[in-house]
């Protein structure tokens, strides 16, 4: 009787170790993506810094493109504003689609990219874009691990009891494959 009393305690310590072990690594997964989270926000900060030194220098040099920068302020105002993770990857959204209409205007003034102070910052902007990109699959890396855990037998049991939720990933646009237009 006592061996028995002595295997089902073994047996209820390794199940709460297994299901205590579970639970951490939802934890740890949340809290790696979160973590991940601020790095995409640190560039994409990085990013809305640097927009409206290269849209000054921009408008020194042309006055006629005001609907781009109308875009372009609205933009940042929207992702300035937002609080929410979503909100906040919305925000950024619209600021890819406005730059990228910046981007084009650029390009049918040949004046700008000879600007030496626009080319330095487009050239931080390019590299900011980049950093950008590399984040972003980092979170959602994060993300689908995390996700991965919330979905997952036995993980999933627990998951549910607690709270875990799914994560969204940091997609792009639907428009996102084609190019930006912009007629003069």
């Amino acid at each position: 009787m006592k061996t028995i009393l002595i295997v089902l305690g073994i047996i209820v310590v390794l199940i709460g170790l297994s299901f205590m072990g579970t639970y951490n690594g939802l934890i740890k997964a949340e809290l790696d993506y979160e973590t991940q989270w601020g790095q995409v926000e640190n560039q994409l900060q990085r990013r809305y810094d640097l927009i409206p030194n290269l849209v000054n220098s921009v408008k020194g040099m042309m006055n006629q493109e005001k609907e781009v920068f109308k875009a372009i302020a609205d933009a940042r105002t929207k992702y300035g504003g937002s609080k929410t993770v979503q909100d906040k990857v919305n925000g950024a959204i619209q600021i890819e689609t406005a730059l990228s209409r910046l981007m084009v205007v650029m390009e049918n003034y040949p004046e700008l990219k000879s600007s030496q102070h626009v080319t330095g910052l487009m050239d931080e902007l390019a590299g900011t874009e980049n950093r950008i990109a590399v984040e972003r699959k980092r979170f959602n890396d994060s993300i689908k691990a995390y996700n991965t855990k919330v979905k997952v037998f036995p993980s999933n049991i627990l998951a549910g009891m607690f709270g875990f939720e799914e994560a969204d990933l940091f997609e792009s646009v639907e428009q996102a494959d084609t190019a930006p237009e912009v007629n003069f």
